[in-house]
């Protein structure tokens, strides 16, 4: 399964992640790998609970 996510500088240092399709699903991480890899564990999360 493919979803789109959107990453951003957030300003205080690392990046917010959130996805568009999925409303209220957002993370964070101080890097880039780990944004990826906390979004994709509330992506899992919020679909777990649908």
């Amino acid at each position: 399964m493919k979803i789109k996510v959107i990453l951003e500088p957030a300003e205080e240092g690392g990046y917010k992640v959130f996805v568009p399709s999925l409303p209220g699903c957002i993370s964070e991480g101080d890097t880039f790998d780990e944004a990826l890899e906390n979004i994709r564990e509330a992506i899992e999360l919020y679909l777990e609970s649908d």
